[in-house]
């Protein structure tokens, strides 16, 4: 886990994405795709860092999928620091962000209440 990456404006996990040896996070300016992405362009133009730091509530860009979705509200419920602590612990019990290609243990999910559990306990 590259903590120092944190999660992505949607939620999504840069800490523990695979694609970060060509990528320093959503934060950088090296983040390839920067100028395409609705959700940095939305939290930039109101002038948050994250998703989870917006009053609305929404499924623009990435938050349409359930991952992102469920990352950013349980980091507005519990903060960044505690989402960074449960994946780190996750990671240690052999719970995957990716396995194979992009898809992981938490895409396994079709309901966010779950997801969210699973995130904060690392059992289904």
């Amino acid at each position: 886990m590259r903590r120092e990456l944190g999660v992505a404006r949607c939620g999504l996990a840069c800490c523990l994405c695979s694609e970060n040896v060509r990528c320093d996070g959503c934060g950088s300016d090296g983040c390839p795709d920067a100028d395409k992405c609705e959700n940095k362009k939305c939290s930039s133009e109101r002038g948050i860092s994250h998703c989870y730091a917006c009053a609305e509530t929404c499924k623009k860009g990435l938050l349409n999928k359930i991952k992102p979705y469920a990352f950013t509200l349980f980091a507005k419920r519990y903060g960044e620091t505690r989402l960074l602590d449960c994946l780190e612990a996750n990671e240690k019990r052999g719970i995957l962000y990716h396995r194979e290609g992009i898809s992981g243990d938490y895409d396994e999910f079709d309901d966010v209440e779950k997801l969210i559990e699973f995130i904060r306990t690392g059992m289904c």
